[in-house]
């Protein structure tokens, strides 16, 4: 075995959020200054991975919730946009790099996880070019910098699961979600409406494609708040709404269920709702994002 540390770079930076980190900090306490704390402290997380200049302010209502005093590991999981995945896959390194500070992986629970037999190892290149787990890496930096020493990620790359399969991931990860310990952050954009997106779902009674937009989103976004895998499942069949992370959400209502049935108290509750415009007419496009948290009573 080497005892070479591998890195994954924050090759996002300098794009998608700015690479500079005193700069990025006071961005994100900004953001993260105008929002409450209601739901403290959240055992999981739903928020939006898109540029920051688009849902950074979205973001920060899910991780204003975020306890760090109390949180020692913080899963990750995220959809994968560019390679097709049947099952999940776990980084093949050590350090997720961020312009804060360095993110350990938790390799204790990566090897329970690998003994399982149910993951897939992604590469670097996969691991560097997906952007749906790197984008929570600097907000989970800032949110546990008073404790940024005491706690490691467990990231996890969420492919196009089967029903069956998200049941059974829901299963697996069920008993980390029930340790106070843990944070679940779950990586998800909602509607991603227009022609570039081959979606164009439209429901006139609701007025301006907009608000038909956020009619479906809301529609969706009340259907997990019920906490119902079933239900979602039927919802994605029923409109197709192109909700990016709808796997990891399946996957962490599942985990949910499970709990439940051991008579565990949850709720979830949605804080905000945003889109990257307002789409009145068919050229329009737009992405909606929507940040939340589950809270066990």
């Amino acid at each position: 075995m080497s005892n070479r540390v591998l890195c994954r770079e924050a090759s996002h930076a300098g794009s998608w959020y700015t690479a500079s980190g005193p700069q990025l900090s006071a961005q994100l306490e900004g953001w993260l200054s105008q929002v409450q704390s209601t739901k403290r402290p959240a055992r999981a997380i739903i928020a939006p991975h898109a540029g920051y200049t688009y849902c950074g302010s979205c973001a920060a209502h899910a991780y204003k919730q975020v306890d760090p005093s109390i949180t020692r590991r913080i899963f990750i999981l995220g959809p994968s946009h560019h390679v097709p995945l049947s099952r999940c896959a776990l980084s093949s390194v050590d350090i997720y790099r961020t312009p804060l500070y360095d993110l350990r992986i938790d390799q204790k629970v990566y090897a329970e996880l690998w003994k399982t037999g149910m993951f897939e190892r992604m590469s670097l290149q996969t691991d560097e070019d997906e952007h749906s787990i790197e984008m929570h890496l600097p907000y989970t930096a800032k949110a546990m910098e008073s404790h940024k020493d005491e706690f490691t990620i467990v990231p996890v790359l969420v492919g196009a699961l089967s029903e069956t399969k998200e049941q059974e991931f829901g299963k697996l990860f069920s008993k980390y979600l029930a340790d106070p310990c843990n944070l679940f952050v779950v990586s998800s954009d909602f509607c991603h409406w227009g022609q570039r997106f081959r979606y164009s779902y439209y429901d006139e009674s609701q007025g301006e494609i907009y608000r038909s937009i956020e009619h479906l989103d809301k529609m969706g976004m009340s259907i997990i708040e019920q906490l119902d895998p079933v239900s979602f499942s039927n919802y994605l069949k029923k409109y197709h709404n192109t909700i990016c992370g709808r796997h990891p959400i399946g996957v962490l209502l599942n985990a949910i269920t499970e709990l439940q049935k051991n008579g565990m108290n949850m709720s979830f509750s949605f804080l905000d709702y945003a889109q990257s415009g307002q789409c009145r007419n068919w050229q329009d496009s737009s992405v909606s994002y929507a940040a939340g948290a589950l809270m066990v009573h």
